[in-house]
């Protein structure tokens, strides 16, 4: 019997350490679609999406993929959230040249869960933004360059 005891007291210690040393994972609360397609002039195209400063999504756009949707999962315990999107984009001018543009923007999400958003590009493919054709209120543009997509140089 006291063997028996001292089992259930073992297996006992054994279950709670194995709970403790589990790996942490964020919970998450919902989640938004972002989609990206390749404008007419465009040849290709590689953007990131942060959300609250943490890198969730690459899209690359090219002739073979000119369009792509990703799904984001928000953290619990917020409505709102801070979003970066950071690129490049390289497209064919009228006259037949080619240049890449690095494209960049920030705002913030209010309450994005089960929406649909799309990354528009402005301002000779320098802006970079995301939109609700359905529900404007969701996404706060802050016109200008955000420090996170700045590339170090050293």
């Amino acid at each position: 019997m006291a063997y028996q005891v001292r089992s259930w007291g073992i297996l006992a210690i054994l279950v709670a350490c194995a709970t403790v040393a589990a790996p942490v994972s964020r919970a998450r609360a919902g989640s938004f679609i972002v989609v990206d397609g390749r404008a007419d002039a465009e040849i290709s195209e590689t953007s990131r999406f942060y959300i609250d400063d943490q890198l969730m999504a690459t899209i690359r756009l090219d002739a073979t993929v000119p369009q792509r949707a990703v799904r984001i999962e928000t953290p619990e315990g917020r409505l709102n959230h801070t979003y970066v999107l950071c690129g490049e984009i390289t497209v064919r001018m009228p006259d037949g040249r080619v240049e890449t543009h690095e494209v960049n923007g920030e705002g913030v999400l209010h309450h994005p869960d089960g929406h649909t958003l799309n990354a528009l590009g402005t301002r000779n493919f320098t802006e970079f933004y995301l939109a609700d054709p359905e529900d404007p209120t969701v996404v706060e543009h802050h016109p200008g360059r955000s420090s996170l997509c700045t590339v170090p140089t050293s």
